[in-house]
């Protein structure tokens, strides 16, 4: 069985949001940093080399893979600011409808910029997905 590369790591997160050669991109990943932060109350952690990770839960497949993974966190893509939303979007389609420009994958929401998309929306999608998980795996 092969290890998990996405595993928090002592890196400097600040460190890391630095060296994003996209101005805008850096900008935004900064105030992306500070709303988690808010939303979550937990500290920014690095997960792997390219993911800031707020809170962890721990997993265990049938098949006997298990390890820990990030709740919730974002990475600064080259396309686009990918924002990771571990309960997905089933039952999100609404505020979906209102956040502005982004697509979906299963649990991954990505946007070009945050000046395209409402804040507040975006807001609720963290606090409730993070919400979501944290109760399903930590108490």
């Amino acid at each position: 069985m092969s290890e998990n590369k996405t595993i928090p790591t002592n890196a400097s997160v600040t460190e890391f949001l630095n060296t994003v050669d996209n101005e805008t991109r850096r900008k935004d990943c900064f105030v992306i940093l500070e709303k988690m932060k808010e939303i979550t109350g937990k500290p920014a952690v690095m997960w792997g080399n390219s993911i800031v990770g707020f809170g962890s839960y721990h997993y265990k497949y049938d098949s006997g893979r298990e390890g820990d993974m990030l709740i919730t966190g974002f990475s600064p893509r080259k396309q686009n600011l990918t924002l990771y939303i571990l309960d997905g979007f089933d039952g999100h389609q609404e505020l979906l409808k209102k956040l502005g420009p982004h697509k979906t994958g299963k649990s991954c929401l990505y946007i070009k910029k945050l000046s395209d998309i409402d804040m507040d929306i975006l807001s609720e999608l963290i606090s409730t997905s993070f919400a979501h998980f944290d109760k399903k795996y930590n108490t």
